[in-house]
């Protein structure tokens, strides 16, 4: 396997790697990002739920008003239920990297492999992840002044308790009104993002890699170029699917009975605008999680190739 051009390896494969180091690694790195990060899921989520611009215009706004109303650990609200994302990580990455590798042993292409393998391994983290991103997103909004006069607070929580309590508290309504399956409101909305998301994203990020490669000079540093398509995968990705992360949004933290009365909801409310509703802090968020993502992903995968790839490797 080559980079085209040059005797090196363009991607490290998953039979290439010491599982032993890669698997640590990785969710080492993906708590780092996740705990940098965060605030703008946070900023981006507040900005989804409000109506029109009743509360922030924008995403410099919403941060500067969340940090004065609540300081820093109001930009981290629902952190800690969200971080149970690190073990659905290392399962959505060992179903991308699986699939990728029997799909190889057919020849297929590494586009259609990374679309194919994204979208599997979307299904299977969002299975895992949803119950914990509707009570995350629940604390997320709490801190909302709209949430204060009950109008984006549909389980009736009290707003000032300790975040323990809070998350508590979330659960235990979320279950006594709808039992398990309240946990997985918004679930076809999610898969309906999340799927096309990852899989375009993966994608995205080889097609944009491979135009780089072509273009860039072979001096250049095999993981920037990775981290830059990263983000620019990101950033496609997320101008395609933005109305559909805004519905699956408003079905899990406004408890709305389905995509339709989302989708009706948010059209009478925001019209054409629906389309661009938090895309900044979307926008912003993608690329620098995309950029975080790859970096630390590409540089685990080069510290756990095994020992007779090494030489083939590039940073």
């Amino acid at each position: 396997m080559e980079v085209e051009g040059g005797p090196f390896l363009k991607t490290i494969e998953w039979e290439m790697m010491d599982k032993a180091k890669f698997f640590p690694l990785s969710m080492l790195s993906s708590f780092t990002v996740r705990c940098c990060l965060y605030p703008l899921t946070v900023i981006k989520t507040q900005l989804q739920v409000q109506f029109k611009n009743d509360v922030y215009n924008g995403m410099v706004d919403a941060g500067r008003k969340i940090y004065k109303s609540d300081g820093i650990s109001g930009l981290y609200r629902g952190f800690w239920i969200s971080s149970v994302q690190l073990v659905s990580g290392v399962f959505y990455i060992s179903t991308y990297e699986s699939v990728r590798h029997v799909m190889g042993q057919y020849g297929v292409g590494q586009r259609t492999k990374a679309f194919v393998a994204g979208g599997c391994a979307s299904v299977i983290g969002q299975t895992m992840i949803v119950p914990f991103d509707v009570i995350s997103q629940h604390m997320m909004v709490l801190g909302m002044p709209a949430a204060q006069k009950g109008i984006l607070n549909p389980l009736g929580i009290k707003p000032q308790q300790g975040r323990v309590r809070l998350a508590v508290n979330i659960t235990r309504e979320i279950y006594r009104r709808d039992g398990f399956l309240g946990f997985y409101r918004g679930y076809t909305a999610s898969l309906m993002n999340y799927v096309p998301n990852s899989a375009l994203w993966w994608a995205f990020y080889h097609l944009y890699q491979d135009q780089l490669y072509r273009i860039l000079p072979d001096w250049s540093s095999h993981l920037l170029v990775q981290c830059i398509a990263g983000s620019f995968g990101g950033f496609t990705t997320t101008l395609i699917t933005n109305p559909l992360d805004i519905l699956r949004a408003r079905l899990q933290v406004q408890r709305l009975a389905s995509i339709r009365v989302a989708f009706n909801e948010l059209w009478a409310e925001e019209k054409m605008n629906m389309f661009f509703k938090g895309l900044s802090a979307r926008l912003v968020q993608s690329a620098a999680f995309s950029f975080s993502i790859i970096l630390g992903y590409e540089t685990i995968k080069r510290i756990s190739v095994k020992e007779q790839y090494k030489h083939l490797v590039k940073w």
